[in-house]
Parts: structure tokens; sequence; C-alpha cells
């Protein structure tokens, strides 16, 4: 009896261990992004706005090469989901998979951007010493902090920002200051602390970044 028992908890530790193996085995492999049906997404639904390569289109647009991918499909994630509010952008995320979202953002982030320039040298001063110190009065942190101080940023967490259109980034932090992008807790706190003028030394400064 004793060596009949031992035997079943021998066969059923067996089995214990065998089906974690045999789930894991049954589960489909992660699909690999695919830079080129990426460019083909951009040539046939992105590049009206962002041109094919997501390159410097018009400055009211983001320029896409080089971005980080993870931070690209949390954006078209949130555009999908409403969370950031743009019913253009709302209108094509939506029709796009989440696999079509990363191969598009290994696309886009599989360019190198070509650097941009400042343009306005009144403001150009101030934008560098906001970005790389921030506004100590107001507790306004430096952008470099988060961006880091040659505008790269940091996968999956903040994005690239070095040669970014001015006219989209000052769009942009405007729209964080006064409540119109809703989709980073962190960038409205901070622009709500910004004049237009600061906002707009920021921009500028960032577009010469590289």
């Amino acid at each position: 009896m004793k060596s009949h028992v031992k035997s079943l908890l021998a066969l059923l530790a067996a089995a214990a261990m065998a089906t974690p193996l045999a789930a894991n085995e049954s589960q489909p492999a992660a699909a690999k992004v695919d830079p080129a049906k990426g460019q083909a997404i951009s040539t046939q639904v992105c590049g009206a706005c962002h041109t094919a390569d997501g390159s410097r289109g018009s400055p009211a647009n983001p320029i896409l090469q080089g971005q980080h991918p993870e931070y690209l499909v949390k954006q078209l994630t949130e555009f999908k989901a409403g969370k950031r509010d743009n019913a253009i952008m709302k209108g094509f995320a939506s029709a796009l998979s989440d696999e079509d979202m990363k191969n598009v953002a290994a696309f886009y982030s599989s360019k190198q951007a070509k650097p941009g320039a400042a343009k306005n040298k009144d403001l150009v001063v101030l934008g560098e010493k906001i970005y790389r110190g921030g506004i100590a009065d107001r507790k306004v942190p430096a952008c470099a902090g988060c961006h880091s101080p040659t505008g790269a940023g940091i996968p999956a967490q903040y994005p690239r920002l070095s040669g970014q259109h001015t006219d989209y980034t000052t769009a942009q932090l405007t729209a964080f200051r006064d409540g119109i992008r809703k989709n980073n807790a962190v960038m409205t706190g901070v622009t709500a602390k910004m004049n237009d003028r600061e906002i707009k030394a920021v921009a500028d400064y960032i577009a010469g970044l590289h």
C-alpha cells in the first residue's frame, strides 16, 4: 500500500510540474514588430499630416522621426481611447490595431530626425535658463530633469524633444496649461505656473536642441 501511495504522489507531482509547461507551450508567441508594415501604414494613413517618414512637415504637426516607440504607442492608444482629445487623431488611431501601432512606431523610431534650430534670439536665452534650471521662485522644475539636457528623453516615460517644431511644442505646452490636453498630470502641473512668453521661449530653445 505504501509503495502504491508513493507512486501516486510521484505521478501527481510530475503532472503538476508539467502543467505550466503545457500551458506555456499552448500560448502563441508574441508577434515581432515589423517596421516595413509600419512604413506602409505611415504612407497610407499618416503621411498626409506627418509626411511619409515622419520628418519635418507642417510646424503645426509633430516630427515623429526618432521618437521613442513606447511613447508613440502610448499616445496612439490614448487618442484611440479618448484620453488624449483630438478628433482627427482619434479617427486614425481607432482604425489601428495594437500590432499596427507597434509597427508604425517602430518605423518612425528607426529614422534619425534632422536637427532643427531656434529662431528667436531674444527668447532663446530665457528658454535655455528654464529648460536647464527651471523657474525657482515658482517651483517650476528644469525640463532637462525628465527630458535630459539634450532633449533625448527617456524611453517609455518621457518623449524625445530635441529639434521639435516650435509651433507644435508651444501648442502642446499651452494645451497642458489650459486643461485642454489632460493625459499627463505632471505636465499639467508644470505648465500651470508658466506664462505665454516662458512657454514660447522653452519651445524655441527645444527646437534647436541636439
